[in-house]
């Protein structure tokens, strides 16, 4: 498979590694582009990927939260062009789109597409407004989420609208304040974890991140048992970038507290049940005129 600029070029910025670097890396690959991320990696020349790639697309989150904090939806729109995204005719189809989330809870994107809207589907409308402002236009992704009796949701949507979270808790004796599940939906904004908490973790990615490491350490005359003990206290480091629970909450004055043993201050029953982060174009690649 020939090597383009184009992939040379993808690879070191979803990596950081060296132009050369990237070319041999794909070429050993034969342009898979995960497998050469891995091969940097096993190198040290790469930081971890994360597998959604980068942002390259653009449009908004539409949103929307029950003013009982218990119902709330999130629906990617995308468009070609960011001016696309400021006019009314877009923000407001948007809008219809997350109501028709809300009210009729679609089981899955085809579904949403074939639901009624005004006299027509959400589909019909999306082709006519692509007709009309004259770029392509597409609902991507949708999520609608609703707490348990004894929980609650929380919602940030960041500036722009390119960001949007919902985090979902369990809260059994009503002990969590909107402020405080506001501001673990930022840090999620912000800080990009992938899951809950280390148990969330799948076996495949544990496996694979202890195989890269033990790559990036080479030939040792360590003993085994000294190895393991080397990658299992690697791994914990790994945990606190990629849990949500175990990352250090970037509303704590002090540095010091992670996003759990916050929470777990205001009462141990408050739990994390789930949550989602959606960011515009994620994984989208940008047209290029």
């Amino acid at each position: 498979m020939s090597i383009t600029p184009d992939m040379v070029k993808e690879l070191r910025e979803k990596t950081g590694a060296g132009m050369m670097d990237c070319k041999t890396a794909l070429s050993e690959s034969k342009g898979d582009m995960d497998a050469a991320i891995e091969t940097l990696r096993k190198k040290g020349m790469a930081r971890a990927a994360s597998k959604a790639g980068r942002t390259a697309a653009d449009g908004l989150i539409g949103s929307y939260i029950s003013k009982d904090a218990k119902l709330g939806v999130l629906v990617e729109v995308n468009c070609e062009t960011d001016f696309v995204t400021k006019t009314d005719d877009f923000q407001e189809f948007a809008k219809k789109v997350v109501d028709v989330v809300r009210d009729a809870n679609p089981s899955d994107l085809d579904a949403l597409m074939a639901t009624p809207l005004g006299n027509t589907t959400v589909r019909e409308t999306e082709t006519a407004l692509t007709a009309k402002i004259g770029e392509k236009l597409g609902v991507r992704r949708f999520s609608r989420v609703e707490a348990e009796p004894k929980g609650r949701l929380a919602q940030y949507i960041h500036a722009g609208s390119k960001i949007g979270v919902i985090v979902k808790y369990a809260d059994p004796n009503g002990k969590l304040d909107e402020q405080t599940a506001r501001e673990v939906a930022m840090h999620v904004a912000a800080m990009h974890p992938q899951y809950v908490r280390r148990d969330d973790v799948p076996e495949s990615v544990i496996a694979k991140e202890r195989e890269i490491m033990l790559a990036q350490m080479g030939d040792t005359k360590k003993p085994p048992e000294i190895m393991d003990k080397i990658v299992t206290g690697k791994m914990g480091k790994v945990f606190t970038e990629i849990c949500l629970e175990e990352q250090l909450f970037v509303r704590d004055p002090e540095g010091k507290s992670t996003v759990g043993k916050w929470l777990s201050k205001l009462d141990d029953g408050i739990k994390i049940d789930s949550f989602i982060r959606m960011q515009v174009g994620e994984g989208v690649e940008k047209r290029k005129d």
